[in-house]
């Protein structure tokens, strides 16, 4: 058997009994999983190691080797696998005690075939998640490649992305529109790193942010002596981008003195350092971003016509989330992704809950917000930062609210009965399988049996 991923995670499922195994696998794949059944483990011998991208599911109790026994060459041979027990009444400690030693879940027999379905979809799931987090890790640790990812299926960045490829390879000026955190210097990036400039400079220049006094010497650079403190020469942003690519964000911040000399630079090819009569040439692509109408800053005299002419050749709009909320919920996946590498932790699963919760908000902060409440994410605020995806008066759907009250009222047996799960259980007349799993749903913890008070 050849384990891949074309088809998606692969489970390997372990039953003795052949009208239970036939049955189990039968489901999973009207269910659409890829499905392997053994009546034993080691009639699957060799198929797990660190290798092996699914998920297991066995019976507790096995000729030969028992699940137990399964779980532990997991955890030896492939930690990261998911192992989900199948038990009889009899053996529900066995399998709690389990979930302690490392297993992701376990189901009580008899069971309907929904909820083999539910609980192997969400390790299939989990299982997705450690397969790209361990991606993402090779790929920012080896950094074979430079090019930025852009993620999202919405259509309008599809259109970016095919206006990225279309112009990225020439030396057109581009300028990229959209609102503050949108994401324009990564499509700038982009463009950089699929142009022939890619093994030179990329510089990047804030024109909001610099005092106007000194943007002509951070521009243009300058000799000693040309003013008070200049005691050796300075290369500005401009030469030192020559041969690369010059990143002006909020272009329409600069200052129309200087806007003349940009433009004199961009239509000549040469620079005068102050304090220099010595033309130094400079051969550098620019790429400008804005925020807002451009042409209602020409309208009012704070931005030349002219540059403006210069620098939107090619004109790449960048909308905000709210106007593609389908790509609100790849992104945030990617963003707790890249935390998890960036503060080693792991990458929580994102619930279906949770994902409506982000693609209702209208995330005015854009993707510099939408990485910020990942990052929350990951760091173990996940109410925190998933409760400020909610809009405020945003009406929370019947099955929202349901749970909302489950969650509460478990927590609060919880806390009568001192983490105690048996005691909780019994307040709230439920079995202790079932409050069990309604405790890894919800993300609740609790006292273990026999652990002191």
């Amino acid at each position: 058997m050849t384990i891949t991923l074309e088809r998606g995670l692969p489970v390997l499922y372990f039953e003795d009994d052949e009208l239970v195994r036939r049955a189990s696998v039968q489901s999973l794949q009207l269910a659409g999983f890829e499905v392997a059944g053994y009546a034993s483990v080691e009639a699957a011998a060799g198929l797990i190691n660190r290798e092996f991208a699914g998920v297991i599911v066995s019976d507790i109790r096995l000729p030969g080797a028992s699940g137990l026994d399964l779980l532990v060459q997991c955890r030896e041979q492939a930690p990261d696998v998911p192992v989900i027990l199948v038990t009889g009444h009899g053996d529900i400690s066995m399998a709690v005690q389990a979930m302690r030693d490392g297993a992701y879940d376990f189901i009580e027999k008899p069971f309907a075939s929904e909820r083999l379905i539910e609980t192997v979809r969400r390790a299939v799931e989990r299982r997705k998640l450690v397969w790209e987090n361990l991606a993402l890790r090779r790929e920012l640790a080896g950094q074979h490649t430079a090019v930025p990812r852009i993620i999202g299926r919405s259509a309008a960045l599809e259109q970016v992305r095919r206006l990225i490829a279309n112009v990225a390879p020439t030396d057109a000026p581009v300028l990229i529109n959209g609102d503050t955190g949108a994401g324009k210097e990564l499509i700038a990036r982009s463009l950089h790193e699929l142009s022939p400039r890619r093994d030179k400079a990329f510089i990047a220049i804030n024109c909001g942010a610099l005092p106007e006094s000194m943007f002509e010497s951070e521009m243009f650079g300058y000799e000693p002596g040309a003013f008070t403190g200049a005691a050796k020469r300075r290369i500005g942003k401009l030469e030192h981008a020559s041969g690369g690519t010059l990143f002006l964000d909020e272009i329409e911040s600069m200052p129309l003195a200087l806007q003349v000399k940009l433009l004199r630079v961009l239509q000549e090819g040469v620079l005068e350092r102050l304090g220099s009569n010595q033309p130094v040439r400079v051969n550098c692509r620019v790429i400008a971003a804005a925020k807002g109408d451009m042409s209602g800053h020409v309208a009012s005299g704070a931005f030349r016509q002219d540059l403006l002419y210069r620098l939107n050749v090619v004109t790449i709009a960048l909308p905000p989330l709210a106007e593609r909320r389908e790509d609100i919920v790849p992104l945030f996946e990617h963003f707790v992704l890249d935390a998890a590498v960036r503060y080693q932790r792991p990458a929580p699963f994102v619930s279906g809950p949770q994902q409506l919760r982000l693609m209702q908000h209208d995330w005015p902060g854009n993707v510099r917000e939408l990485r910020n409440a990942a990052d929350r994410f990951v760091l173990g605020v996940a109410e925190d930062a998933l409760a400020a995806a909610t809009p405020a008066g945003q009406p929370l759907s019947l099955k929202e609210r349901v749970e909302q009250f489950e969650r509460a009222l478990i927590a609060q047996a919880l806390e009568q009965a001192g983490g105690a799960v048996a005691l909780a259980a019994d307040q709230l007349h439920l079995g202790k399988a079932t409050l069990y799993e309604k405790l890894k749903r919800y993300g609740l913890s609790a006292r273990g049996e026999g652990e002191p008070r």
